[in-house]
C-alpha cells in the first residue's frame, strides 16, 4: 500500500517556492521521491533554496520566470518539457497577501494580488495542462486557504482570490479529468512562516488564533507535506476537484 505514496520517478514544479509554504511542499515531495522544480523570480533566492535541498540529497533544478506574465509562463513551461523533464505534477503555491480596510484598499494593490493569487495560475495550470493532456496523466494541486472559506477584517480581496481559486479549482477538475488528470486544492491554515512572523510574535492576535483552533496552536509548514504527497500520488487517482483543509480544525469553527 505504502508505494501508493512514491513520488519516484516523477517530476514536481512548485511554484513560489524558494521560501515558506512553496519550500516545504518542494521538500515533502522530494523526500517521496520526485524531481523537484523549484520557481521564483529572484535566480538568487532560488539558487540558495535548491542548494539546500541538494544539500539533502535530493534532485533539483531552477526556472526563473514570473508566473504572472503570461507569455514569460509559456516559455519556462517549454523549456521545463524541453531541457529538464516532463511535469508530472504542478504545485500552484505562488500567492501574496496585502491587508488594508476595503475602502481604503488601493486598486493596483487589488490588480496585484489577482494577477498573484488567480491569474497566475490559470497561465501556469493551462501551460502546464497542454503538455499534460496529450500524455494522458497529471496531477495538479492548487494552494487555497482558509480564507476560501472564511473572511477576516482588512483581507476582503485576498479572501476573494483564494474563493474564486476553489471554484477554480473545481472547474479545472470538470474540464480535464477527462484527460486522467486530478486537479486538487490544499487549504493551509495559519501556518509559521517568514511572512506571517510578525503575527505569530502578536500576543493578542496569537491568542485569539489559538483559543479558535481546536488543535490550540499555530500550524508548522512540515505538516502541509503529507497533503501534498498524497494528492500528487496515485492514493490519490479518483479524488478530483477536491479542497483539502490543513488547519487544526479551525474551518469547523464558521
Amino acid at each position: 500500500m505504502l508505494d501508493m505514496f512514491s513520488l519516484k520517478g516523477r517530476t514536481a514544479l512548485v511554484t513560489g517556492s524558494s521560501q515558506g509554504i512553496g519550500f516545504a511542499l518542494a521538500r515533502g515531495l522530494a523526500g517521496a521521491g520526485a524531481r523537484i522544480v523549484l520557481n521564483g523570480r529572484g535566480p538568487a533566492k532560488l539558487a540558495k533554496a535548491a542548494e539546500t535541498l541538494r544539500g539533502e540529497g535530493y534532485s533539483v533544478d531552477e526556472a526563473v520566470f514570473d508566473v504572472t506574465d503570461s507569455d514569460s509562463v509559456k516559455e519556462g513551461i517549454d523549456r521545463i518539457e524541453r531541457d529538464i523533464a516532463p511535469i508530472d505534477i504542478l504545485v500552484n503555491n505562488a500567492g501574496i497577501q496585502r491587508r488594508a480596510s476595503l475602502e481604503d484598499f488601493p486598486e493596483s494593490d487589488w490588480r496585484e494580488l489577482m494577477d498573484t493569487n488567480l491569474d497566475s495560475v490559470f497561465y501556469v495550470s493551462k501551460a502546464v495542462a497542454n503538455h499534460m493532456i496529450p500524455r494522458k496523466r497529471g496531477k495538479i494541486i492548487n494552494i487555497c486557504s482558509v480564507q476560501s472559506e472564511m473572511g477576516r477584517p482588512s483581507i476582503a480581496p485576498y479572501a476573494a482570490s483564494k474563493g474564486a481559486l476553489k471554484m477554480f479549482t473545481k472547474g479545472m477538475c470538470i474540464d480535464w479529468g477527462p484527460h486522467n488528470i486530478q486537479v486538487n486544492a490544499i487549504g493551509p491554515g495559519y501556518f509559521k512562516t517568514e511572512l506571517t512572523e510578525a503575527l505569530v510574535n502578536d500576543e493578542k492576535f496569537s491568542g485569539w488564533l489559538t483559543g479558535r483552533t481546536p488543535a490550540r496552536r499555530w500550524g508548522d509548514v512540515e505538516e502541509l507535506s503529507g497533503a501534498a504527497i498524497y494528492l500528487a500520488s496515485d492514493a490519490s487517482n479518483f479524488v478530483n476537484g477536491h479542497i483539502l483543509y490543513v488547519d487544526g480544525g479551525i474551518t469547523t469553527c464558521l
